[in-house]
């Protein structure tokens, strides 16, 4: 699994990955009529600016030279949270045909060194309380809810909880 900056070249692939992984994970959860209006072509519209505008921090992830997902990742975005020690993922997506083959796993555990290389103690990151799924995915990698929630509206309100991770110190041995 390699991981590389995401590029404007990159945005047909990036928004093809962001919308069938979004229909696939969220079927059930959230709304068809929303899961519909999440289209190519608005994703492409939608990551083109933000790449444009480095409003995030976006990398494709790679494995066997095919690119099957994209990371999201920065400081953190709560005002509740020093932002100067804690990091976010803010969004992992793989392709659907991806799933459970281990690919996550290695991307969480970059994107916690990658935190943790710019000073992060601590990651935090957000999931649809429902997505049973992805909570068991976290809670697998050591994440725990922390007890923040917020609601989101994807056509119907909904809950999303935080999760975290408190980083292992840096050994200097």
């Amino acid at each position: 699994m390699q991981l590389s900056p995401a590029r404007i070249s990159d945005v047909p692939v990036l928004a093809r990955i962001h919308a069938d992984s979004w229909r696939a994970a969220y079927r059930g959860l959230i709304p068809d009529s929303y899961l519909e209006r999440f289209t190519y072509q608005r994703r492409e519209e939608s990551f083109r600016q933000s790449l444009a505008a480095n409003a995030e921090e976006t990398y494709l992830i790679q494995q066997n030279d095919q690119v099957v997902g994209l990371l999201t990742l920065g400081a953190a975005r709560d005002s509740d949270v020093d932002i100067h020690c804690t990091g976010e993922i803010w969004g992992i997506y793989l392709s659907p045909s991806t799933w459970r083959k281990g690919i996550g796993k290695q991307v969480v555990q970059a994107a916690e060194a990658m935190l943790q290389a710019r000073g992060c103690e601590t990651i935090v990151l957000w999931v649809l309380e429902k997505n049973q799924q992805a909570r068991r995915f976290y809670e697998a990698m050591g994440f725990n809810a922390d007890g923040a929630s917020k609601s989101i509206d994807w056509g119907v309100p909904l809950k999303a909880i935080r999760y975290r991770k408190v980083l292992p110190a840096h050994r200097s041995d």
